[in-house]
């Protein structure tokens, strides 16, 4: 019956003869195989066939301790940040407590004391009254009388300025009728000439040609009183010395 049973379990009976051969397998395949061959696969070796990459294992332990050591200075410098850290959250609340504490000292009761003076006028509404007459009236006029005052002393002011005259330089050339003509009792006669707002200048004789010149004179005259048909009007009256005059030049002043 116990027979029965255990021919039905799932059960490997001889797996250490298994394991045996497995190991004598590997063994002899060691043997077999030069030092100098690399194994390609080493996952599943054996630990006895593991001996032949302890030549490796240095590289590989020098490695390790490089990353130990730079995992130790990785440690060392998140310490201090943390220490940073926490030194700064401790400022942080220090400064934070300071402000709060000053805070309750600020407290403006200003407003609620303004209220009930803002209140009172409604309260006392009779004090608004004025039964004489309020003074702003009188301000008011004032200030009219004295705007009225300050007006009428700008306009004598500005009337008794005296205004601004127009003037212009005038450049007259007068033209004898030959070369015989008396230049200076042509000019002499042009002098003669006298108007409200004319002032003569100076005078020269520039040649015209064959012996003949003429009188080039300069005079100023104020533009509301003389005009320049005017002055050619009074020139050419001397038709004994006078043949035309012209304008050779006219400028503002």
């Amino acid at each position: 019956m116990a027979a029965n049973v255990l021919a039905n379990e799932n059960i490997w009976f001889d797996k250490c003869k298994y394991d045996d051969a497995e190991m004598k397998y590997y063994s002899q395949m060691h043997d077999s195989v030069p030092a100098d061959t690399p194994v390609q696969n080493t996952a599943w070796n054996p630990p006895a066939t593991q001996s032949a990459l302890q030549g490796g294992d240095g590289e590989l332990c020098a490695r390790v301790t490089t990353l130990e050591k730079e995992n130790l200075g990785l440690h060392k410098e998140v310490e201090k940040l943390r220490l940073t850290l926490s030194k700064l959250e401790l400022r942080l609340s220090t400064v934070e407590e300071s402000l709060g504490g000053s805070k309750p000292a600020v407290c403006p009761p200003a407003p609620t004391r303004a209220q009930p003076a803002a209140q009172q006028p409604v309260e006392d509404g009779d004090d608004d009254i004025d039964l004489f007459g309020s003074s702003d009236e009188e301000d008011s006029r004032e200030s009219e009388r004295v705007r009225e005052e300050r007006l009428r002393q700008y306009a004598v002011k500005k009337s008794n300025k005296p205004a601004l005259v127009a003037k212009s330089s005038i450049l007259l050339d007068v033209k004898p009728w030959d070369d015989e003509t008396d230049m200076g009792k042509l000019e002499e006669c042009v002098r003669t000439v006298v108007m409200d707002g004319l002032v003569w200048g100076a005078s020269k004789l520039v040649p015209v040609g064959y012996g003949i010149k003429k009188l080039q004179i300069q005079c100023v005259v104020e533009d509301d009183k003389v005009g320049t048909d005017q002055l050619e009007e009074g020139i050419t009256k001397f038709e004994d010395y006078v043949q035309s005059v012209d304008v050779a030049a006219f400028n503002k002043v």
